[in-house]
């Protein structure tokens, strides 16, 4: 099985960064700045099919802030094992019922864990080097994940409607592009931009692939 072929999966995040300081969005901490007025509209080549999968991605992303929060000063790991199985069966289940492929929607959440991981492990590092940045107050984490648990729904359903752009050529530039548009909407900051480029690598993947 191929994904962005033949670039390895560096390959998506480094487009990210490069189109992102060639489009003048920078910044270390908070949100990233807009883009300048003169930079191109990508919005409009992104396909309808491809940018709800890279927006609920985005917005799985962003609950990783709340699950930091919550685990941050005990003892709850990052790594959580017995949750990503169970998520990973319940979206492999989902899928099925959509008529989806329940083989690709497991490969894409399973980048999905990775890059919400990335995200928890630099916010709890940064919390302890400096707690004057941390969060003041500790979320419910049931709470955090029923909506996830929501997200995914529409992630799982996003993945079925996007079959045939995910399998075209055409997908590993679009897929970037959508991950612009996404950043700039959402105004995503450095390592939010990053770990997003963590999560779309499966997203894309040739005929043959699909059909296995």
């Amino acid at each position: 099985m191929r994904r962005f072929p033949p670039a390895p999966r560096r390959a998506l995040i480094a487009a990210v960064t490069t189109a992102l300081l060639a489009t003048g969005v920078t910044g270390a901490t908070g949100a990233v700045a807009a883009p300048a007025a003169t930079a191109p509209d990508r919005t409009a080549a992104v396909p309808s099919r491809l940018l709800p999968l890279v927006e609920r991605s985005a917005e799985r992303l962003l609950t990783a802030d709340e699950v930091a929060a919550a685990k941050w000063g005990t003892d709850s790991p990052v790594d959580d094992p017995a949750r990503e199985r169970q998520v990973l069966a319940d979206v492999a289940r989902q899928a099925t019922e959509l008529g989806g492929d329940p083989a690709a929607t497991v490969r894409i959440f399973r980048d999905q864990i990775e890059a919400n991981k990335v995200v928890q492990r630099a916010l709890l590092r940064r919390w302890d080097a400096d707690p004057s940045r941390a969060p003041a107050e500790r979320p419910d984490l049931s709470r955090i994940r029923r909506e996830i648990n929501r997200i995914n729904g529409e992630l799982v359903r996003a993945i079925a409607d996007s079959a045939a752009a995910r399998t075209a050529p055409s997908c590993a530039g679009r897929l970037t592009a959508g991950a612009l548009a996404t950043v700039r909407e959402k105004r995503l900051d450095v390592l939010h931009t990053a770990a997003l480029a963590r999560a779309l690598p499966s997203v894309c993947q040739d005929g043959t692939a699909a059909t296995r």
